[in-house]
């Protein structure tokens, strides 16, 4: 029973632990608004509101731990940022006790679809090189408004990128540490850490009793289920792929969902893989040993318990980081998993058409139906890969 603590202690890391920090940074600083709208659109109240980032952190915090500690491999998880957008829209009108129990109904598919392997077998079809294209595809936009930062914060966003750079060179384990260092310190001397007036404060769990609507299942349970897979989980399990890590998509697919069911009476509405996020802990700034970046999951999970414990503050808190640190430190974590997807979408001659426009399509932005761009990429590589070798 020794042995894994032991391991985990030999295989932590300086660069994992800046990786998973980076990892909830982006994704909380990026999309927890949207969070909060879709809970204010539901008639949340502010302590309810502070329960749903309870209820989100703990959930993404104990499937990044416990699902990275199993399989000693990266997995990320996120809550759906689709979803919440979906729910600003088509669930303003409905009791939040009806929207929790469409939350449920959500989850109980998901757990269902994992388990089951039916998403694994639909997913398993799907080429390395295609799954490359599309996760350079949602991964470009990252890269250059990294640069396109400069527009507004030069001295800082150059100062980063400098730092990066020699960084790469003499300490390539902790480039993106110090580039966030030296980029905090920055904003700081420039004034642009808005910290004044927070506070610390517990977040405390508020259970709502489920109720079930024909309305809700129609309007959120259903639409929620599918854009969660779609435009979150195929993404999620192709990052994984495009990583190069074997890891069994049905479990984990599974108790994400089960771990969803639980938490949706306190407004966790949508557990998921992650993509983006995930991206960051795959690749090479996590750690130069591909078998020990499992590390950064795991400490990206224990930032998230901690944005669960204290809830609506910690939104505060990375509020106060400037748009443009963020969309740096973002662009340039990633820019090593930039350019080793797309050099293995290309790598196959037979293959380079489709997974370049997969990479196009997913790149454009394009979004049909509530579900993104990521989606699409994907089925327009698999046409094009289908009709050019008919041909």
């Amino acid at each position: 029973m020794s042995t894994p603590p032991r391991h985990l202690l030999k295989d932590l890391s300086l660069s994992a632990i800046a990786a998973g920090f980076v990892t909830v940074l982006v994704g909380f600083a990026s999309s927890a608004v949207i969070v909060f709208q879709a809970a204010q659109s539901l008639g949340a109240s502010p302590a309810e509101i502070s329960s749903w980032m309870w209820a989100l952190g703990l959930g993404m915090g104990l499937t990044c731990i416990g699902l990275s500690l199993r399989y000693r491999m990266p997995v990320v998880t996120a809550w759906s940022t689709p979803g919440a957008a979906m729910l600003i829209s088509s669930a303003a009108g409905l009791p939040l006790s009806d929207a929790i129990g469409a939350f449920l109904l959500s989850a109980l598919l998901i757990a269902v679809c994992g388990f089951s392997g039916f998403f694994e077998r639909m997913i398993s079809r799907i080429p390395v090189s295609l799954a490359s294209g599309m996760l350079a595809g949602v991964l470009l936009r990252f890269g250059i408004d990294a640069f396109a930062a400069m527009k507004t914060q030069l001295g800082m966003v150059l100062t980063m990128f400098a730092v990066y750079l020699l960084a790469r060179r003499l300490l390539p384990r902790y480039a993106v540490i110090l580039t966030l260092l030296v980029g905090i310190v920055f904003a700081a001397a420039l004034g642009l850490l808005h910290v004044d007036g927070l506070s610390l404060q517990l977040a405390k769990p508020i259970f709502t009793a489920p109720t079930f609507s024909f309305a809700a299942i129609v309007g959120i349970a259903l639409p929620l289920f599918i854009v969660t897979m779609a435009s979150q989980n195929v993404p999620g399990v192709a990052v994984i792929r495009a990583s190069g890590y074997a890891i069994p998509i049905s479990p984990v697919v599974g108790w994400t969902g089960v771990t969803n069911l639980l938490l949706a009476p306190f407004g966790a509405f949508a557990l998921n893989l992650a993509a983006i996020t995930a991206a960051i802990c795959m690749g090479r700034e996590a750690h130069e040993d591909a078998s020990r970046r499992y590390v950064a999951a795991m400490a990206a999970g224990v930032f998230y318990l901690i944005v669960g414990l204290f809830g609506a503050t910690v939104a505060a808190l990375f509020a106060a980081f400037p748009k443009e640190l963020i969309l740096a430190i973002a662009g340039i974590a990633l820019l090593g998993t930039i350019g080793n997807s797309l050099a293995a979408a290309l790598r196959e001659e037979a293959d380079r058409e489709p997974a370049l426009v997969t990479f196009l399509v997913t790149a454009s932005g394009l979004s049909l139906g509530g579900i993104g761009s990521a989606f699409w990429g994907l089925v327009a590589g698999v046409v094009t890969l289908l009709v050019l070798r008919r041909r």
